[in-house]
């Protein structure tokens, strides 16, 4: 196995944390919330929801860097 299979391997691995990371975070909010049906207009993210946010965002960066990375490296 060379780079570019562990590479797709690792892609693969990280959309699918990353497509869990993104159901998890939408499982508390309502159709309603989503268009401002929600009364607060400023809401802090506490505990588990700030730590899935950010692990979304370096779930996100990881995996456009392992799609760069694949792009960029040649076929073996």
């Amino acid at each position: 196995m060379n780079l570019k299979t562990y590479l797709n391997i690792a892609q693969i691995a990280v959309s699918v944390l990353l497509i869990a990371a993104i159901l998890l975070q939408s499982r508390g909010t309502g159709l309603g919330s989503t268009f401002g049906g929600e009364g607060n207009v400023y809401r802090t993210k506490r505990g588990v929801e700030k730590v899935l946010f950010r692990s979304t965002i370096v779930l996100a960066v990881l995996f456009l860097g392992l799609a760069l990375a694949a792009l960029i490296i040649p076929q073996a």
